[in-house]
């Protein structure tokens, strides 16, 4: 009962409250025929889709995700190429954690975050965080700027040392340690060491070297075409995105 009440309760602030990036949308279509495989068109991305494993803050594969692949929009993919050739000469490779989710795995979200007593992950995903709160600071909601296709979740790889570069936080972290201007402001690229956002206890920090990492990436998306997100430094979306008002709802797999 209790689950059924949150989600009619979180559903109207969803509409209401969404996020710049997640607008609502109205339009569902099966159709992949505009989508692209983001190895081939992106070769030199890592991928690790977090979402057809366990690792993830729900614990389990995601609903929709039947192949560990990841899908864009044709458009978005272009983009993302240039990307990639910018951080390659920098010595880096991008690492993709999610590209295009179906609104069935937005829906496992949902789901998950109405069952409040499961919280296996809470340590490694949301620990300064109740449960119950996920909908009200929209870190679930019911829809995603991800199921129109050309919004992508992706971190760096630095090819010397052979390791994910450190970018002071978990990929899908709960909290303001996410947030791209925690500890400076990414509009300057200063680093401010300001940390009063974190609810920890001692409060959590990124050191300027991590926030200089976060930096890399978000100015090679944006001169690519991509716009930030304010909550996530690892959440990108192309500004011009094709399908603005479109939900797509195929499965994650390999496109024929």
């Amino acid at each position: 009962m209790l689950a059924a009440i949150l989600i009619i309760i979180c559903g109207a602030c969803v509409i209401t409250c969404s996020s710049q990036d997640d607008d609502p949308v109205i339009s569902p279509t099966d159709d992949s025929s505009q989508f692209v495989t983001l190895s081939e068109a992106v070769p030199d991305a890592i991928l690790e889709i977090r979402y057809y494993g366990t690792y993830n803050f729900v614990g389990s594969r995601i609903d929709g995700y039947e192949e560990p692949t990841a899908l864009l929009t044709k458009q978005a993919a272009d983009s993302l190429k240039k990307v990639s050739d910018d951080v390659m000469k920098q010595g880096y490779r991008l690492k993709i954690y999610d590209a295009y989710r179906p609104q069935k795995g937005v829906d496992h979200f949902v789901r998950w975050a109405a069952d409040l007593s499961d919280t296996k992950m809470k340590q490694y995903f949301y620990p300064d965080l109740d449960k119950s709160v996920l909908f009200e600071q929209e870190y679930i909601m019911e829809k995603s700027g991800h199921t129109r296709g050309s919004t992508v979740d992706l971190t760096l790889f630095d090819m010397k040392t052979e390791k994910e570069l450190d970018m002071g936080g978990t990929f899908d972290w709960f909290g303001p340690e996410s947030h791209p201007d925690f500890c400076g402001n990414p509009e300057t690229g200063e680093y401010t060491g300001d940390n009063s956002k974190s609810p920890a206890t001692p409060k959590r920090s990124i050191t300027a070297e991590q926030f200089a990492h976060r930096m890399i990436l978000r100015r090679a998306m944006l001169a690519h075409g991509f716009k930030p997100l304010d909550t996530e430094w690892w959440h990108f979306t192309l500004k011009d995105e094709p399908f603005p008002d479109t939900y797509f709802t195929f499965p994650v797999k390999q496109l024929k």
